[in-house]
């Protein structure tokens, strides 16, 4: 009897210990080391600093003019400078940010989408996404007078005369998305913003600091939809980010920037998305200090829902994430 009581615990023990392997395994298919919000803007942070680029002028220089890494002309006067109301003296220090491909406004978080008319966004393609600040002694200082870009075309794709500028707005959420500027109905850049092309170039002119674009909205004559898109278990809105990349866009970037907390979908919900359209969706989020991201190719169908789980992702450097993007088609 006790014979057979041992043999019988030593089965139990047995199927209990390949129970728990069992469910083990089964965990080892989910991700056990989800991003918090705070790693994941911490990513996006860093890649936005690696991209500022810093100048240093004096406040008596009066006209100064600064030349960018890629060749973007940028002049400004002194004199329109001022803290408080008041006029200054002394160093200025001026950061900079220029944003030509979909890699870095990815990486950035600065996609490409235009607030239409009613409230809703529809995709920019963008002739240029810049951001200028100009500070004393760590104190932002305003700025009374335009700031003048002169942007070669052939970091845009080539010269558009349909483009226009746009002014950033950031959320309490920091997702951007681009206000077309108000010229008075005049059209001319004295009016406090303004772009027009001459050969191979763009002249831009910003009322003030912030982030400026130049762009012009998607135009498709196709029915649209909207998209849904369900990410990997564990993801929603503040620990990682989903984008769309439309197939021979080379400068626009949608992103999907509502998320149902009941559903656990992301979605461009103001049903833009031409049915029809061949694009990529791009989840990306944070991984032991690198990027971890999954890419699928889809054709958008009415009312369609995609969805990434985390068999689709992988984990890659900034620079390489930055390349895969830019190789979309």
């Amino acid at each position: 009897m006790n014979t057979l009581k041992n043999i019988l615990g030593t089965l139990v023990i047995t199927a209990l210990t390949f129970t728990s392997c069992e469910t083990s395994d089964d965990n080892d298919n989910f991700p056990l080391d989800i991003a918090t919000a705070e790693e994941f803007r911490g990513l996006q942070d860093e890649a936005l600093e690696a991209l500022t680029q810093t100048f240093q002028f004096d406040a008596a220089d009066g006209w100064v003019s600064l030349t960018s890494e890629n060749g973007v002309s940028i002049g400004l006067n002194t004199t329109c400078l001022t803290l408080n109301g008041n006029s200054i003296t002394g160093a200025i220090d001026l950061e900079y940010i220029e944003l030509f491909d979909k890699g870095n406004m990815l990486l950035t978080n600065k996609p490409t989408m235009g607030i239409l008319p009613n409230g809703d966004k529809a995709l920019l393609i963008s002739g240029g996404e810049f951001f200028i600040e100009a500070t004393q002694n760590g104190e932002a200082l305003n700025i009374s007078c335009d700031i003048q870009l002169g942007i070669p075309s052939n970091l845009t794709g080539g010269t558009d005369n349909d483009m226009i500028m746009w002014n950033g707005i950031i959320d309490e959420e920091g997702n951007l998305a681009w206000d077309e500027v108000d010229r008075d109905g005049t059209g001319g850049p004295q009016d406090g913003g303004g772009v027009f092309a001459e050969g191979n170039q763009y002249y831009a002119f910003i009322h003030d600091f912030g982030w400026s674009n130049v762009d012009r909205f998607y135009n498709d004559p196709r029915p649209k939809t909207t998209l849904l898109v369900d990410a990997p278990d564990g993801y929603n809105n503040t620990n990682c980010a989903l984008y769309l990349s439309y197939d021979g866009e080379d400068t626009g970037l949608a992103n999907l920037d509502t998320y149902n907390t009941d559903t656990g979908l992301f979605s461009e919900h103001y049903g833009q998305i031409p049915v029809g359209l061949e694009c990529h969706v791009i989840f990306v989020t944070e991984e032991n200090d690198n990027w971890k991201y999954a890419i699928k190719a889809v054709t958008i169908v009415e009312d369609g829902i995609i969805t990434i789980t985390e068999a689709d992702t992988n984990v890659v450097t900034e620079s390489q994430l930055m390349n895969i993007i830019n190789n979309l088609p």
